[in-house]
């Protein structure tokens, strides 16, 4: 009790002083420390206090840091069990930025390509329905119209063959985030990181479907163009025989 006295009075002697002084943080902060000191040594001194039972090791001991805020004492918990649920949390946190951006950068890039992908279909189907109707400049413009959105296709698929491995690869980092988070206690950020893995998995499925529409008008194009052109070359074939015919009879 004479402890607890000692104690009360120190902390009224250092509240008294910051009433007086507010800026005098540290001399509080010294007197603060040295009262906490005291109060722990007695309570050691004491016989009987602790029980051999209760003896811990100082190293595996929970601890508290103790601040002072706002006139209140304020405890945070440094436990082993709360600095691994904040590094959980924190995991959670990384991952989800890591698999949101992934997500964003393949859908874009899967976006991209499907534009790239019917660009190529538009000039392809006009450069067929133009067929023996254009000049030899507007032929060839066309045709190099093609071949550059065929390229740009082509870069677009790559690009997103690239980022569908980065975006694989945070879905399974998440995922791993989200049973750490969930073993260790932190279950709010275990849901939420398991939510922001399904948004994401719909998001990527809907650029899919966009990108899968567009490659399969793509297949049914180059099947016009092969009918096309098949129609094309018969049709010339026919007009040189028909020439060729004209001008035997001509020398006849």
């Amino acid at each position: 009790m004479q402890a607890v006295r000692q104690c009360s009075a120190c902390a009224r002697r250092a509240a008294g002083g910051l009433q007086h002084n507010q800026t005098d943080a540290s001399a509080l902060r010294g007197r603060v420390a040295a009262c906490i000191r005291y109060l722990s040594s007695s309570e050691r001194l004491r016989p009987g206090v602790q029980k051999s039972g209760d003896q811990t090791n100082p190293a595996h001991t929970s601890l508290a840091s103790l601040s002072l805020g706002h006139g209140l004492w304020q405890v945070e918990d440094l436990s082993h069990n709360s600095l691994i649920r904040r590094a959980a949390s924190a995991l959670t946190d990384s991952s989800s930025t890591f698999l949101s951006q992934a997500t964003l950068a393949l859908t874009d890039a899967l976006t991209d390509y499907s534009k790239a992908v019917h660009s190529r279909i538009a000039f392809q189907r006009k450069y067929l329905s133009s067929l023996g109707k254009m000049s030899p400049a507007e032929e060839e413009s066309l045709q190099q119209a093609v071949r550059d959105w065929r390229a740009e296709a082509a870069e677009r698929l790559n690009e997103c063959k690239r980022f569908e491995s980065t975006w694989i690869n945070a879905v399974n980092l998440s995922k791993m985030a989200a049973e750490a988070a969930y073993a260790s206690g932190a279950h709010q950020a275990s849901i939420l990181v398991r939510t922001n893995i399904q948004v994401a998995q719909s998001q990527v499925e809907e650029a899919q479907k966009l990108s899968a529409e567009a490659d399969k008008k793509l297949a049914e194009t180059k099947v016009d163009e092969i009918q096309r052109m098949a129609e094309y070359t018969a049709f010339l074939e026919g007009s040189d025989e028909h020439e060729v015919q004209e001008a035997y009879l001509r020398e006849d």
